[in-house]
């Protein structure tokens, strides 16, 4: 995979075609009745508008949460705010303190950019911004109110922070599924015109095209022996030209982002070319190194002798990073056992009522540093279900890959195990494992001794960390997903393990759990 920094992409509206053969040719004025084309057809900025409504439903949140509060706590009173000042006390009221405190809380939240297009749509950014400024803006509060003698209710504040965080993170969300939504039918996205490469530019064009819900859109490709009217191998996006026609390829296309995908292939100083003619504020430049499943806090620019270098920071995993994984792991696989014990006790009761056999499942797997482990399941197969496995692994399967066996309608699953593998239930008892310690809540698959044996040697990476009850590789596909696909998401865990992310994937794990179809066992 060939992966993007954040796409700085605003929309072309009222563009004046670029004229020059060459993309860092001198522009020439355009014909007349160009510029009154793109005055009369300009292309919507739903980028400022999907900001507005942000701002709308943000204040409307703030307002409710934050007078809400007020009325939790005082009644409809008019309570008084005191403020002691040279041996005076001047009051004023609680009212007008809920209306500053809305309007400062907004301050915040536009100051931090939490409603800038690069951070909107996907990733956890946009909610890091909110509950980032939300904090610092009460602390702030605290602060004063400290050094001013300002006497304001602490379980008012105390009660208006975090439900504002938890509603204004809702209302986020909820504004995401919509704006998803919208760009699953090819709207509200940027327009990208890809240059470099044919493997290049296929390969990021299959990864936009799988992520449609990040908001880019290719709409042509500039190859170096490319010639207008093909179409890029793999995929069905037009070609519409070589590396020297991306001034005419932005005209054709009504493309605002230009994607340098390699830069082997490309003339000396032809991305600067490139640079030098787009149109500054309205069309933008990406460049997408070659490095693969990087997270954004491992990757820092830093310009020297006026280049800008690109440091890849390496995978870290302090013993502080550790032991809150651990605790994490411990606390919540308890919980989780003791929330769940009637549910574990009602499906351990079925097992052995519906099917001859033991309740569970023990099965061997390679977890942490190579090193096999004894993992837990609740049994959804046949007893014999292993001495099935050679004759209908000769069978053509219809889920799966090369090196994970799967099928859709495994004649060995148990009508009590079809639906606990439907809800991933047969997979509870692998908090017993958590709280041992040989798996995680959330890791790379834990996988068999013969499928390590066909490992490549990069693939062992994975064992860098404790296998997981689930992962990305289950809220990204499961077992619909290729072995390169599987080995990625893996990975890429692996490289880029924060406690942020593995809340995100346990949130995602119930829905993933819901949908139709089998997990990846």
């Amino acid at each position: 995979m060939t992966s993007t920094s954040e796409i700085d992409a605003t929309p072309t509206s009222q563009r004046t075609p670029p004229a020059g053969p060459l993309a860092g040719s001198p522009a020439r004025p355009a014909p007349p009745h160009a510029a009154q084309s793109a005055r009369e057809k300009p292309l919507p900025d739903w980028r400022r508008a999907y900001a507005t409504r942000l701002w709308l439903s943000d204040l409307f949140v703030l307002v409710w949460v934050v007078y809400g509060t007020q009325l939790l706590w005082f009644g409809w009173g008019n309570v008084a705010v005191a403020m002691s000042h040279d041996s005076r006390i001047t009051e004023f009221s609680y009212w007008v303190f809920s209306g500053l405190l809305v309007i400062a809380w907004m301050w915040a939240l536009s100051f931090v950019d939490s409603r800038d297009h690069r951070v909107i749509g996907t990733g956890n950014g946009e909610y890091v911004r909110v509950a980032s400024a939300s904090f610092r803006l009460f602390g702030v509060i605290a602060i004063v109110a400290f050094l001013t003698q300002i006497d304001v209710a602490r379980g008012y504040l105390l009660i208006a922070l975090p439900l504002g965080i938890l509603m204004l993170v809702l209302e986020r969300w909820l504004w995401r599924q919509w704006l998803i939504a919208k760009r699953m039918s090819g709207a509200y996205s940027a327009r990208v015109l890809l240059v470099g490469s044919h493997e290049s530019v296929a390969q990021l064009a299959r990864e936009l095209a799988r992520a449609k819900h990040s908001g880019y859109e290719v709409v042509g490709a500039c190859v170096p022996t490319g010639r207008v009217a093909d179409i890029l191998p793999g995929t069905t996006i037009p070609i519409m030209g070589n590396v020297n026609a991306v001034d005419r390829a932005i005209a054709a296309t009504d493309a605002d982002t230009v994607a340098v995908t390699s830069t082997d292939e490309l003339p000396p100083d032809k991305v600067k070319q490139i640079s030098w003619g787009l149109e500054a504020g309205r069309q933008h430049l990406v460049l997408a190194p070659s490095i693969i499943d990087i997270a954004g806090p491992r990757i820092h620019t830093r310009p020297v002798a006026g280049l800008p270098l690109i440091h890849v920071e390496t995978p870290k995993f302090s013993r502080g990073q550790r032991f809150v994984k651990r605790a994490v792991d411990v606390v919540a696989s308890i919980l989780g056992v003791v929330l769940l014990s009637p549910l574990l006790a009602f499906l351990a009761i079925a097992v052995r009522l519906t099917s001859d056999g033991p309740v569970l499942f023990r099965q061997t797997r390679i977890g942490l540093r190579g090193k096999e482990f004894t993992m837990l399941k609740f049994r959804s197969m046949v007893v014999n279900a292993e001495d099935l496995l050679e004759q209908l692994a000769r069978q053509e399967r219809d889920s799966g890959n090369e090196v994970m066996f799967k099928m859709k309608n495994d004649p060995r699953v148990t009508p009590v195990g079809r639906f606990m593998r439907k809800y991933s239930l047969d997979e509870l008892p692998q908090l017993f494992n958590v709280i041992g310690g040989s798996m995680s809540l959330v890791g790379p698959r834990p996988p068999l001794p013969k499928e390590v044996e066909q490992y490549a040697d990069h693939v062992h990476r994975r064992f860098l960390a404790k296998p997981g009850v689930t992962g990305l590789w289950q809220v990204s596909g499961r077992s619909s997903l290729s072995w390169e696909d599987t080995v990625r998401l893996d990975l890429s865990y692996v490289e880029n393990w924060s406690l942020l992310s593995d809340i995100a994937i346990i949130m995602k794990t119930g829905k993933a759990a819901l949908a139709p179809g089998e997990t990846a066992h």
